[in-house]
């Protein structure tokens, strides 16, 4: 087990399992890590993002319920991406097929799949250009349709791995296009 401790000093980057065991001594904190292996804290969110992520993560989870398409995680699901990086999006959608492909082995610990869809909600925490570098890291990776909601702003800005990047007002319908068929979300009605 590696327990926090300002003192441990490593030249090394962690291994997989030696990151998730890392992951499992810390519990409370939440965790992710780059490509080049540099290890991130992130602060819990504030209480008005958390209410905020549960909003979000129910419309996800009952447009899924009713399509079955797919498996919907929240901000507490690691991923280990193909470049190695481990993240946890505010919320993730993976298709059946893409999951079913993985072996047990794949599905286990930070499962090492991108999703294809992911939201990150900003909080007071966040700044403005820490998001958007983070989503093209998502698109780089294979995330297929991604979402950086900005309460403050009131705007979604959408990315999509062509490169094309929509804002869209919250007053405005989102639609989860051909990755989320049929999903469609006015966010004036509930942030």
């Amino acid at each position: 087990m590696f327990p926090l401790n300002p003192t441990i000093r490593r030249d090394d980057r962690l291994n997989d399992d030696e990151f998730y065991a890392f992951c499992q001594a810390n519990p409370s904190l939440r965790i992710e890590r780059e490509a080049d292996g540099q290890i991130i804290f992130e602060m819990p969110t504030n209480t008005k993002t958390g209410l905020r992520n549960a909003d979000l993560i129910t419309e996800i989870v009952l447009w899924n319920r009713k399509k079955k398409l797919g498996l919907v995680a929240d901000s507490s699901a690691g991923f280990t991406l193909p470049d190695t990086s481990v993240r946890a999006p505010d919320v993730s959608w993976i298709s059946h097929e893409r999951w079913n492909a993985l072996s047990e082995k794949e599905q286990d610990k930070f499962a090492k799949i991108c999703p294809d869809f992911v939201i990150e909600l900003m909080s007071d925490s966040d700044e403005k250009y820490t998001l958007p570098a983070k989503m093209e890291k998502y698109l780089r990776n294979g995330v297929r349709l991604g979402w950086v909601i900005d309460p403050f702003s009131q705007q979604t800005t959408v990315y999509r791995p062509e490169g094309e990047i929509e804002v869209v007002n919250f007053t405005d319908i989102l639609s989860g296009e051909a990755v989320l068929p049929d999903f469609e979300l006015r966010l004036s009605d509930l942030l």
